[in-house]
């Protein structure tokens, strides 16, 4: 199979379904997304200890967002040839996750800026990356129906990127970083 078919050459692309859309079109973007998501979780993974136990979540994360991908570049009508296996159990392992680690965190008392050591900075990527696509698919449901579970785990998602990053800090014996505004 090749891997260019030139059929995207004068800015148009093919939804699953068969209809042409713009290459810039919002559910090009909100799939575009979470491709983008799942490649820096990728990378995200790869900055992790060999024995994190961080992931073996992670990976399920991405099996998971590539399927949200899937779901989102399908068209609205013909949402029957690809729809997500996305389940609450897939939220609750996040919402499990998120617990597990807020148990060992000290209390949160300032925001805090992505920074402090390289897996901590990449996790904060993660979670803005998640939050984009976040923006992009609720902007997509404006129009078309979408599958709301997809925004509820993205949402999700985001908060365990965040706790994450705290936790790999942690880890990693770095400082956070906090915002403390000026008076």
């Amino acid at each position: 199979m090749k891997i260019y078919t030139k059929k995207g050459d004068q800015g148009k692309t093919s939804l699953l379904g068969g209809t042409k859309v713009p290459k810039y079109h919002v559910r090009i973007e909100a799939y575009g997304s979470t491709d983008e998501l799942n490649s820096f979780i990728g990378l995200l993974i790869e900055e992790l200890p060999a024995g994190s136990d961080q992931k073996v979540i992670l990976k399920t994360v991405q099996y998971t967002i590539f399927e949200i991908g899937a779901s989102l570049a399908t068209e609205q009508d013909k949402a029957h040839l690809y729809e997500a296996n996305l389940k609450d159990t897939h939220i609750h392992q996040l919402e499990q996750a998120i617990d597990a680690m807020q148990e060992v965190l000290p209390v949160q008392k300032y925001f805090v800026l992505p920074g402090g050591h390289k897996s901590v900075a990449l996790a904060h990527v993660c979670r803005t990356v998640c939050r984009r696509a976040e923006r992009q698919v609720v902007e997509l449901s404006n129009t078309e129906a979408i599958n709301p579970i997809i925004l509820i785990y993205l949402n999700r998602l985001s908060d365990y990127l965040f706790v994450l990053s705290r936790k790999l800090a942690q880890d990693f014996g770095a400082e956070e970083v906090y915002w403390i505004p000026e008076k």
